[in-house]
């Protein structure tokens, strides 16, 4: 596989220009096998449509990692397909309280060691409880930032739900 630059980096390939991340040393610890794939960074458009087309893959398959806070349940991970937008509603439901609401993008770097755009459901500075919507197991290969912006990790949802102790559910609101 190939990206908009015609880079397509695999785990155990030794590539002077991109270094391994949080994300991708857990994977390695866990012995899951992933590719590590470049993309070109718009600053101005950091939105998963466009991480998708610099893929060239499937909107479906890109998801997105949201940090999310609840009164009772405190800090939570929801990990939704890009074309997609939570529930905050059925994210409440999900993590046992009766509202919760994103983060500010303010909190997102103390709390989690991430920037918005590069925000991974793995290596967070602490583990928070993970939902990973429920269409991930669709697919033979999803897409998830590798930590940072410009570097995404193809991985195998069922791995990846595994090694991020996660639960799956449905987490979108129904207008796609």
């Amino acid at each position: 596989m190939k990206n908009s630059s015609g880079m397509c980096i695999f785990a155990n390939t030794i590539m002077s220009k991109i270094q391994k991340t949080n994300a991708a040393r857990m994977l390695d610890r866990a012995g899951i096998s992933y590719k590590l794939i470049p993309y070109t960074v718009d600053e101005n458009n950091l939105a998963a449509d466009h991480v998708a087309e610099e893929l060239g893959e499937d909107i479906r398959r890109v998801f997105k990692t949201l940090v999310l806070h609840g009164q009772r349940c405190g800090y939570f991970v929801c990990v939704v397909p890009g074309n997609t937008e939570v529930d905050l509603k059925k994210a409440a439901h999900i993590a046992g309280d009766k509202k919760v609401d994103l983060i500010a993008v303010k909190e997102l770097l103390p709390l989690t060691g991430y920037i918005r755009g590069g925000c991974s459901p793995l290596g967070m500075k602490k583990h928070f409880p993970t939902f990973f919507h429920e269409s991930a197991l669709e697919f033979d290969e999803i897409y998830v930032s590798a930590g940072i912006r410009g570097l995404q990790i193809g991985v195998d949802p069922r791995k990846l739900i595994e090694v991020t102790d996660a639960v799956t559910a449905d987490l979108t609101t129904d207008a796609q």
